[in-house]
């Protein structure tokens, strides 16, 4: 990343590490980077041509996991002896007092003042010691480029450590800019927002033939329950993982949760028989530690626990001590059941653990069988930018209204999706006490059982509600007559099926355009561990015109734990350049896990994949627009601020920009227009210009190469039209929203603004562009429509026979750093060019993307910008009243007239 942090001091014993990018044609000057201040250094060199990359003040405490598990005594010695040779004078081993502390542990909690890289480097190359996880890591990316979407974008991402704080629970900000309540927090309990559920959902019926959950132990990891509450008869233990010293819930969350699973009376639960586990993991002030979370993780892998149920969520999917942690506690056979998060009704906003493959997703639905609005939505953003998200949640079931135990007596009604959880948390309890057989029933059959059994909700997309609504007595009956075997999520591809199969029912395919890939899990129901036999196998419906589309696979090399993905990659073959029609297959796989009950040898189990496509004539090049998902950021690895300051409860962007989650609605729309929206997910190098229309560039935070830039200006040259949307870069403002981590007691500076915009203006810088770093907001008319500007920049720099919209906007950068109000007249926000050259493209910019990101828009604003409706083949074609007033279909004087 680029970044220019002025006015910082650079001293010989702080952490900061520097990084000059000079070009060819200048000479470095001797510089003593541990004399000179960045100021003076900005002096010396042009500032296009520095890049600095800070790491801010790493944490005092890190996370040490081992390769095994050790006593205390033995973990002690191997920290001792790994940094007896380092630099690390001062550290110790954190106490941690609970119930797990008199086991062996695979990890510890390691304090280490003024740590340097080399001891933590030394930490790492301990044989004991498997990874070594700071608090912060900021990522540079490697200077060359390449277009092998295969191994590049998960090595990548898989370099990179956990950005979130070890506490689970709000950060305070600096300066009372904002108050940090907001989904910025890592892990934290999805709040519920304020009838008997488990009749609803026919859980008598298993009553009366003998089922309650008897012999089935069932962990809540919540916020306690008191110990003698009158819903509850069979609490086996409770245990207290935080720094408070109480059993008891003070907030009343734990209590609910722990009703809808298991109380006995009044509200019902599910099981009331089960046995109960109580894991205080969360304080009264809703505080939490990842190191609490895997000390009791371990315990219940130790206590044997059957069901866990998880009503918290984050979006931290790169804290790898939790993630591995989760994946030991499903290895070990612990069902889990997971809350998919409170962030809807926008896309791609997935909480994780939830998110994962080897855990039960829950989304949330009214009585009446809608989505609930505040119900996460999918797709997963592990796989951005290369490759393309799974399907999440894996089923929904009632969260909005529903009754549960309050927290000394009596009942209330909560809603959320930590509600939906333990609704499912309750019924796969039930579900494991009638299987007589539990040797059968694992992670991977459980899930089998209750997507097979959902029942589809109508006008509903898969990435709302998954495999559909939990039916429990469907459930039953397919795990009651269950057969160890494999089976895939989902499990088939029909491209033609809307609204189902939202957004690749959305458009066509045809030849030449970018892969379209759905990425399918495979649940192995036969062991924690199995691996795909020979290779999956594409056969085509030949009289289904199967010969009209190319299929290639990628998978899993390992099933573990209890899945694996398989990575269905369709292009249309040449021959169907100019055909339309329907065509059909399907891929075959076979799975092999090892036989259970020490017989030896192997468990195979085939499944069939069927895959129904549409094919249309390839669009003329006009129509084709491609989206650049190659430097978007699928996640932030480090502190992000959002791209519209005025979001105060949420400051830390942590959504993966993609085209189908938070730019859905704009992707909609230019469907409905006739654009054929693709994916870039290489860099710009690997990808034929001459086929599209359109680049799009939205809110980049990634780098480009020099290659990178040269192409472009290429492609742009021989006709291919750009379309930046950029986003505030103020160093001053990046200053002023640090926050302080109480957790760390450091401060924590943002590692860009809203959009990486010294990479943008290297990269236009060509056509005598540059975007300034200027900040303003306010709201303005623009083509007969209200529109609003919502922390973008200004334009600095614009070619002189280009067309410049400049309007009336408000300061907000001098708003956030001295508390004044100011209005500026003539800000410039839109930017049109024409290219000199013979057939060459178009170049337009704007200052802010926040009206296109429906994340960031807010109600009453208009929704979309002027220049967001790409190509239309005549001014005709596209209408005022359409909200997107096109730039490239009309001349750059009507456009004027038009802006």
């Amino acid at each position: 990343m680029y970044k220019i942090l002025r006015d910082c001091q650079v001293k010989p014993m702080e952490l900061f590490q520097l990084y000059l990018y000079l070009s060819p044609q200048m000479a470095m000057p001797h510089i003593n980077l541990l004399t000179w201040n960045l100021p003076q250094l900005e002096a010396q060199l042009p500032w296009r041509y520095l890049t600095i990359t800070m790491f801010s003040p790493l944490s005092t405490e890190y996370i040490v996991a081992f390769n095994g598990y050790f006593t205390a005594k033995a973990r002690s010695h191997f920290i001792s002896s790994a940094l007896k040779s380092s630099e690390a004078l001062d550290w110790r081993i954190v106490p941690r007092k609970n119930p797990a502390s008199d086991f062996p542990s695979d990890f510890e909690v390691v304090q280490i003042r003024q740590a340097s890289h080399s001891s933590l480097l030394t930490l790492e190359d301990h044989p004991y010691i498997k990874r070594v996880t700071p608090q912060r890591k900021v990522f540079l990316p490697d200077p060359g480029a390449t277009c092998n979407n295969d191994t590049r974008w998960t090595q990548k991402w898989q370099s990179w450590q956990s950005s979130r704080p070890l506490r689970r629970t709000s950060l305070s900000l600096a300066f009372g800019f904002w108050h940090a309540t907001g989904r910025h927090s890592s892990r934290r309990l999805l709040r519920a927002i304020p009838r008997h559920v488990a009749q609803i959902l026919q859980a008598d019926v298993l009553w009366q033939m003998g089922y309650t959950g008897s012999g089935v132990k069932v962990a809540v990891f919540d916020t306690g329950l008191s110990e003698k509450h009158p819903h509850f008869k069979n609490v086996k233990e409770r245990t207290n993982w935080t720094n408070e010293k109480t059993l008891d819930d003070g907030l009343g969350h734990g209590t609910f949760v722990a009703g809808v699973i298991a109380s006995m009376r009044e509200c019902q639960g599910f099981a009331p028989d089960s046995e109960l586990h109580i894991f205080r993991v969360f304080t009264n002030n809703q505080v939490s530690y990842t190191s609490w979370f895997l000390d009791a993780f371990n315990y219940a892998i130790l206590k044997k626990i059957d069901v866990l149920n998880l009503s918290i969520g984050g979006p931290d999917f790169m804290d790898h001590p939790f993630v591995d942690k989760v994946w030991e506690l499903t290895a070990n056979r612990v069902i889990m059941v997971s809350a998919i998060g409170n962030d809807g009704p926008l896309y791609g906003t997935l909480n994780n653990p939830a998110d994962q493959m080897d855990v039960i997703g829950v989304g949330g639905i009214d009585f009446e069988d809608n989505i609930a609005r505040f119900s996460s939505r999918g797709m997963t953003t592990w796989e951005l930018p290369g490759g393309y998200g799974r399907v999440k949640p894996d089923i929904v079931t009632y969260g909005s209204g529903v009754r549960g135990s309050g927290m000394k007596e009596g009942c209330r009604s909560l809603s959320g999706t930590s509600v939906a959880s333990p609704v499912v948390a309750g019924a796969v309890t039930l579900l494991v006490s009638t299987v007589l057989n539990r040797e059968l029933v694992n992670p991977a059959s459980m899930k089998q059982a209750l997507i097979a059994s959902a029942r589809r909700l109508p006008g509903v997309n898969m990435f709302e509600q998954g495999h559909g609504k939990l039916d429990l007595i469907r459930a039953y009956q397919i795990l009651n007559s269950y057969k160890p075997q494999a089976s895939l999520s989902p499990s088939y591809i029909d491209l033609t099926e809307c609204p189902y199969m939202w957004p690749y029912c959305s458009q066509p395919i045809y030849y030449g355009g970018m892969p379209t890939i759905v990425n399918v899990t495979i649940l192995n129901g036969m062991g924690v561990t199995g691996r795909i036999l020979d290779k999956p196998i594409w056969q085509p419906y030949l009289p289904q015109n199967g010969d009209h589309i190319d299929v290639a696979v990628s998978y899993s090399p390992v099933l573990w734990p209890w899945a694996g993905y398989l990575a269905v990659s369709i292009s249309v073959a040449k021959k169907a350049a100019s055909w339309e029609g329907i065509a059909q297959g399907h891929v075959m796989v076979t799975v092999a896990s090892p036989a259970g009950n020490n017989v030896g040898g192997e468990m195979t189990s085939t499944v069939k994949l069927p895959v129904k496509v549409k094919i249309v004539p390839t669009p003329p090049r006009s129509k084709r627009v491609l989206w650049d998902q190659y430097h978007n950021l699928r996640y932030p690895p480090g502190y992000f601020p959002r791209d519209n300051l005025r979001m105060k409860n949420d400051p830390l962007d942590w959504n993966g920009d993609h085209i189908h989650t938070n730019f859905r609605d704009m992707y909609q729309h230019l469907r409905s227009m006739g654009y054929f929206v693709e994916v870039l997910g290489a860099p710009i190098t690997c990808f034929d210009a001459s086929q599209y229309g359109t680049f799009m560039m939205v809110d980049s935070e990634e780098e480009y190469f020099p290659e990178e830039i040269t192409k472009l200006r290429r492609d742009i040259d021989k006709g291919l039209s750009l379309i930046v949307f950029s986003d505030w870069y103020n160093t001053s403002v990046m200053r002023k929203v640090k926050f302080y981590d109480e957790n760390t007691r450091q401060w924590w500076m943002p590692d860009t603004g809203g959009a990486n915009v010294p990479a943008l203006n290297d990269l236009i810088s060509v056509w005598g562009m540059a975007f300034s770093d200027g900040l303003y907001e306010g709201d303005f008319t623009m083509a007969d429509h209200d529109m609003y500007y919502a922390s973008g920049c200004s334009i600095a720099k614009f070619p002189e026979d280009g067309i410049v919209i400049a309007k009336t906007l408000k300061d907000q950068g001098l708003e956030v750093l001295k508390q004044e109000t100011a209005v500026v007249e003539g800000v410039p926000i839109l930017g049109m060019y024409q290219t000199p050259s013979e057939g060459g493209g178009r170049i337009a910019l704007y200052g802010d993307s926040n009206c296109i990101d429906d994340s960031h828009r807010q109600k009453g604003r208009e929704s979309t910008c002027c220049v967001c409706q790409i190509t239309c083949q005549s001014p005709n074609s596209c209408s005022v009243n359409s909200l997107l007033p096109t730039f490239l279909s009309f001349s750059i004087k009507q456009m004027e007239r038009l802006c």
